[in-house]
């Protein structure tokens, strides 16, 4: 009779225990089937940060955000961390999000969300905080530059994390032969970018706009930009214009000195053959132009302009030739002369020969120069002269015959 109850007793004891071993594999199996779920994010400096962790299946098991040095932010929608700038955005069984404003370098890094569960389970997200580069620096020279001489561009922007690429352009077109570098700044966490552009001054880079351009990934397609307009001073350029290309005697010729430069030419200077203008009445000088009236033989020679500026001095020259103007054919026209010969017969006649004014007048070589084949005019010429001088001949034969039969026999 002792023996019964303790029996009973054991009995129960084990049924208590297996019931208790199968409540807590059946939890177990639960748990199995709950997991946080995170997702990496990337922000930039000085903005917003979104964290996120999220549970598909919870038994209502608490939700916690620690920050990297294992801090904790939130556990479910209480605020553990005095920092105006963590805010909670969503709170519930199945999910726990939070934002980080205002995001500094020194925020950058792992991220744990834990779901307190039986073991904790834990899901980590990397913070990424991009260092935005400074507006970039065009330095290395002072304008203006002399042509001739070696300019040095050189363009830093700093602050960027990762490092950022810097580009130049010439006029809008890219230049590719350039130098770069890149130095840790003194934080230790972002970077310091350089570029140099080396070339030397050219006149025809006078008013060129050279442009550096910051491409970084936190700049969201819209590069920062430096400009630097160049300019060059350079020896004036000189050129002399003249007013014809043939000038003759009788006329007036304007010879134009064309001066460019940087700065701009003083006032150009006229000479002729090494010496002063030796007409001033009939020379005259006005800005940049010489002015010679009523041309004549005396005015050829050589015609010198010269300009100059604080950079140097360059000239041109112009060789005048006076062309006499009864050179300029005229057309060709038919002079008749007319002389008288005497017949052994008695009977005057009257005989005509013929000059062309184109034996008189030479040609000009210039307007032979193109022709092929014969000379048609000198031809018809010929032509006419014969038939002339055989009608001539036929009356002077008739005059001869006629006064032959008037005579007595």
């Amino acid at each position: 009779m002792i023996r019964k109850p303790s029996v009973l007793l054991c009995a129960y004891g084990l049924a208590v225990l297996l019931l208790q071993v199968a409540a807590t594999k059946n939890k177990v199996k639960g748990n199995q089937g709950q997991f946080p779920i995170t997702q990496n994010v990337t922000a930039i400096e000085g903005g917003t940060a979104n964290l996120t962790c999220r549970v598909d299946q919870n038994d209502n098991n608490s939700l916690q955000w620690s920050n990297p040095a294992q801090q904790t932010l939130y556990f479910d929608d209480k605020k553990a961390l005095r920092d105006n700038r963590i805010e909670l955005s969503r709170a519930s069984w199945h999910e726990l999000s939070i934002s980080i404003s205002d995001v500094s370098l020194s925020d950058e890094g792992q991220y744990t969300c834990s779901l307190f569960t039986m073991p904790v389970k834990t899901s980590k997200a990397f913070l990424t905080v991009l260092g935005v580069p400074q507006k970039p620096q065009i330095t290395g020279f002072s304008s203006p530059v002399t042509e001739g001489t070696m300019v040095k561009l050189l363009c830093s922007s700093s602050g960027s994390k990762p490092p950022a690429d810097l580009r130049w352009f010439k006029n809008g077109q890219e230049i590719k032969d350039v130098t770069y570098a890149k130095e840790e700044d003194l934080n230790r966490k972002t970077f310091t970018v350089s570029s140099t552009l080396n070339f030397r001054g050219d006149r025809r880079d006078d008013g060129a706009v050279f442009s550096c351009r910051v491409d970084h990934e936190s700049l969201n397609s819209t590069p920062q930009i430096a400009t630097q307009v160049l300019e060059i001073l350079y020896t004036p350029s000189v050129k002399i214009l003249p007013s014809t290309p043939v000038p003759q005697e009788g006329q007036s010729l304007t010879l134009t000195c064309e001066s460019k430069g940087k700065p701009l030419p003083k006032p150009v200077l006229w000479t002729k053959d090494g010496g002063e203008l030796p007409d001033p009445e009939r020379m005259t000088v006005n800005g940049r132009e010489l002015t010679i009236n009523i041309l004549n033989k005396t005015d050829n020679g050589t015609y010198r302009c010269e300009a100059t500026n604080k950079i140097g001095q360059s000239s041109a020259e112009y060789v005048l030739t006076v062309h006499d103007i009864s050179n300029t054919l005229f057309p060709t026209t038919i002079i008749p002369s007319f002389t008288t010969a005497t017949v052994t017969s008695s009977a005057t006649i009257t005989t005509c020969t013929t000059t062309s004014a184109a034996a008189i007048n030479t040609p000009d070589p210039s307007t032979l120069a193109g022709q092929v084949g014969p000379d048609h005019a000198l031809i018809g010429g010929i032509v006419a002269v014969v038939v002339f001088v055989t009608l001539c001949s036929i009356i002077l034969l008739g005059a001869i015959f006629g006064q032959d039969i008037k005579e007595p026999i």
